[in-house]
């Protein structure tokens, strides 16, 4: 063990010291493309009748990607770049022998759709790593987002800026104004950004650039060709002012005698956007009583696991500029994983989440959906010439609960007032080829009731150091490395909690690594990750080794669901990039694998082979095969003995039809099989685009799951010495559960759009033949109702010895029939730019019955005769740039 670690340290060490002692590789563009000075005022109307696109310098001679790599573009592009001191302007003129074969859908900003488009990529800092997007397609749809780590792109970022379309008898125009206030560069009297061009053809699946990437290699910004000429720029500075006025009227069905809930409830609100950039650089954004109301829900799920549900963040100011706080990922870009927990340091949802404190027994409750944001500061940007940085401050409200019971009602404090922080820094040296960075984040509670310090942390901080470094000057092969530190801080009791929970499970019985410490005021730990890739060429590699401490602990203000790891795993994989007489592409890879605890257990491991296929009308195919021999599972009896993981196979496939068509069809299914469970799934989904200005979505799905051993429950009893006085209960459990993602986008304008999501789901549980773990580290059990022991079919009541000594224990009856039916309806219209109107409605419905059969008929006739919740928000927002 002291020597993985050790190794884990040499590693990533070394990987930082060759950052100092790399030569910088030759990376000369042999392309140059000039933008113009112009005068002239600019109207965006997507007629390009200026003069300037008369004169400028004339972007043309792209080369395919798709479908026939390396082939000049089969219908001419011509590309112009203009700027004045405020803006850069983008004229392009896509020219086409069949104008009327143009695909021009239309969607509602950044929406994939099937289209003809147009794009520009610009890396104004010219680190060869990070930049921007904009892009139009022939309906006059926006798209944007940033780039970063070479390869990848972000969609969250909504620039303010305008782009116009025209369709001709020569094929269709674009012309964009990109505003200085929107991007972030160095002011120098003459710079040198980056820059890409990419036009799709929708009906012939043709992609061309202007600097294509070949698909056997890697890299994107770092392969632009070079932007001149801009120079002499004094662009205004940038102040931006979003104020925000909401109206929310809830209506719910407040139950018999519900002292709190009269059956509606009205809440007006107010409050202010600030986003001001610091020079050309940084950008800082600040929010007053901000509305971190979602207007897309979270989907229904049935967990029943230990493990946390991870949901996305859809809140704007978090979602924005969320790459910048991205830790460890890098350099490497094609990360692979074999049961391994990426840590996630900053989960931006655990600020503002609904209260966590336990309210005591109670009949009626009121309390908050969610914790107040008292304000919140972001900034982001770049200083000292390669330092990229972010960090977010923000403070959360102390919450009150209001409860009855018994006819009596009381108050509580349900969540303290909090302070959330994170700090996160990254420089990059030798335009990207090696780069090291920090991360830090900080969560402090303020207590006024001493309860709460019972339940949660006091305080909480995690640190980290990342870096990667290209082995060579092509960049080829590519080491990634990190190492984090957790350190939290609360009472006793807290502290004994924390260390039995299902993040650690210290109590294990058979543990000699780690034990529960009752006089703990604190809890640290460690972790990291090396990754190692070669990432261009026919044929790949990507191997790591990563650990997690079992003390380590970031779930104040990140999100990891276990520790007690150590990882590793090597993969490799070939691949088939150019067309032949059967398929356009193909790839088979393969990959060994497996994970020890602390003990030095294997927990799990296995072999995995997986393939993929696109045909030559554009369907595709992919599938995968895994086999996992006997391991030992430490999580199963929720902090009880270990048992034994029997022997399982998986496979998995999926096929598709081409997505370039107005009706697209996928369709995939997979199964878990072990001696004593299965788990298998079916599901397909439907595109379908009626309309040039209609999309509508749906993927149904089943679910079908057998599970010999799914755990109820643990029962203390002093006389069952087998298992260390506890009996750890099971049962055969079958569930079915079905569910679908319904999405209509009808797009009236690219201003004005309708989204509508419905989400039904039916699961149902059945429960039997009840038993428990006969002895640890083993898949054996006692079943109740065989041999000395009784078990009472009608009241679940169990005596595990008959006569013997043990005393009867009752089973809450755990079998249950779920429904639920989730949907909103959002009508967005961007009356001026960056100013929004939205008309929000969501309505959820959902029951449980304890029955664990499958009635699809009866469920869905239960889902609509529910009583529904309905909550309508009317938002305003007004953008105002000085």
């Amino acid at each position: 063990m002291k020597r993985s670690l050790t190794l884990l340290f040499i590693i990533f060490i070394s990987s930082v010291i060759c950052i100092y002692a790399y030569e910088s590789p030759d990376t000369n563009r042999t392309i140059t493309v000039r933008a113009v000075h112009t005068k002239e005022p600019i109207i965006i109307d997507g007629i390009l009748s200026e003069e300037v696109w008369q004169n400028a310098f004339a972007i043309i001679g792209l080369t395919q990607l798709d479908p026939n790599e390396g082939k000049p573009e089969t219908e001419r592009t011509e590309v112009r770049i203009a700027y004045d001191d405020n803006a850069l302007y983008v004229g392009a003129r896509m020219y086409d022998s069949s104008p009327d074969s143009i695909i021009k859908n239309l969607a509602r900003r950044d929406v994939s759709i099937n289209s003809d488009w147009f794009e520009v990529y610009l890396d104004p800092f010219n680190d060869k790593r990070t930049g921007y997007y904009f892009a139009m397609n022939a309906g006059g749809t926006l798209y944007d987002g940033t780039l970063y780590n070479d390869t990848w792109s972000d969609q969250s970022w909504d620039g303010v800026w305008e782009g116009k379309v025209h369709v001709d008898d020569k094929g269709w125009t674009v012309e964009m104004r990109i505003p200085f206030s929107q991007l972030r560069f160095n002011m120098k009297d003459a710079d040198v950004w980056g820059i890409d061009i990419q036009r799709q053809i929708a009906r012939k699946h043709e992609n061309d650039y202007l600097i294509y990437v070949p698909k056997n290699s890697n890299g994107f910004v770092s392969r632009f060709a070079q932007l001149v000429g801009i120079k002499n720029i004094n662009p205004p500075s940038h102040f931006e002012f979003l104020p925000y006025l909401t109206s929310k009227a809830e209506y719910s069905d407040p139950g018999l005698g519900n002292p709190y809930n009269k059956g509606s409830v009205y809440t007006p609100n107010i409050g202010a956007d600030l986003k001001m950039g610091i020079g050309t650089n940084l950008t800082l954004n600040a929010t007053i009583n901000p509305d971190f109301g979602q207007v897309e829900i979270d989907p229904a799920v049935i967990n029943l696991t230990d493990v946390e549900t991870y949901f996305q963040e859809k809140r704007p100011f978090f979602v924005e500029g969320s790459s910048v706080f991205n830790f460890g990922r890098g350099g490497v870009t094609n990360y692979w994983s074999f049961n391994w927990w990426t840590p996630t340091l900053f989960y931006s949802r655990r600020i503002g989440r609904a209260p966590q404190v336990s309210i005591p027994s109670y009949d009626f409750i009121d309390e908050p959906n969610g914790t107040h944001i008292l304000g919140a500061a972001k900034i982001i940007g770049r200083v000292d010439g390669d330092w990229n940085i972010g960090a977010i401050q923000a403070l959360t409200k102390r919450e009150y609960a209001d409860y009855q019971t018994g006819g009596q009602k009381f108050t509580t404090e349900a969540e303290p007032f909090t302070y959330y922080g994170i700090v996160r820094a990254q420089k990059e040296f030798n335009e990207g080829h090696q780069g090291v960075g920090f991360i830090s984040t900080y969560t402090d509670r303020f207590f006024r009731n001493s309860t709460l310090k019972d339940q949660l942390n006091g305080s909480a901080l995690v640190s980290g150091l990342d870096g990667w470094s290209y082995l060579d000057t092509s960049g080829t092969w590519v080491i990634n490395g990190w190492y984090s530190e957790s350190y939290v801080k609360g009472n006793k009791t807290d502290m004994l909690n924390l260390q039995t929970s299902s993040h650690h499970y210290f109590q294990r019985p058979d543990s000699k690594y780690v034990s529960v410490d009752s006089n703990a005021t604190s809890l640290t730990g460690y972790s990291g990750r090396i990754v190692l890739s070669k990432q261009k060429g026919d044929w790949g590699v990507n191997s790591a080794f990563g650990v997690l401490s079992p003390g380590y602990e970031i779930n104040d203000l990140g999100y990891l669901p276990v520790s007690d790891v150590i990882n590793m795993h090597v993969a490799s994989w070939y691949q088939w990039t150019k067309p032949n007489n059967f398929f356009r592409n193909a790839q088979l890879g393969g990959a060994l694998f497996r994970t020890y605890d602390y003990e030095g257990d294997i927990t799990w491991e296995g072999l995995f082979h997986n393939g993929s296929l696109q045909l030559l009308n554009f369907y595709w195919l992919n599938w995968d095969y895994a086999y996992n021999p006997k391991t030992v599972n430490i999580r199963a009896t929720r902090g009880g003995p270990s048992m034994i993981n029997p022997p399982g196979w998986q496979v998995d496939f999926n096929i598709g039809t081409d997505s370039q068509k107005d009706l697209v069809f996928s369709l995939g299914s997979g199964i878990y099989k072990t001696s004593y469970s299965e788990q298998s799934y079916i599901y397909g989904e439907i595109d379908f685009n009626p309309m040039p200005n209609i999309s509508l979505s749906i993927a149904p799905e089943l679910d079908k799951n057998y599970d010999n051993a799914q755990w109820v429950n643990s029962y203390s009893d002093p006389y069952d010495l087998s298992t260390n006085g506890s009996r750890y209960v099971f049962a055969q459990f079958h569930q079915t559960t079905f569910s679908a993602g319904i999405r209509l986008n009808w797009t009236f304008t690219p201003k004005l759009s309708l989204q509508l999501y419905v989400q039904p789901l039916i699961s149902s549980g059945d429960y039997r033949n009840f038993k428990e773990l006969a002895k640890p580290g083993t898949y054996s059990f006692n079943t109740y109702g065989q041999g000395s022991s009784t078990f009472d079919n009608a009241t679940y009541t169990v005596d595990p010895d008959g006569a013997g000594p043990a005393q009867p224990f009752t089973i809450d009856n755990p079998d249950f029939n779920f429904v639920s039916l989730r949907g909103n309806a959002v009508l967005r219209w961007e009356y001026l730019p960056g100013s929004v109107v939205y008309f929000v409605w969501t309505q959820t419905r959902s029951d449980q019955e304890s029955t664990g059969d499958f009635q699809f008929r009866n469920s869905l006739n239960r889902m609509w005769t529910l009583h529904p919740d309905n909550i309508f928000i009317v938002k305003f927002t007004y953008w105002i740039n000085m």
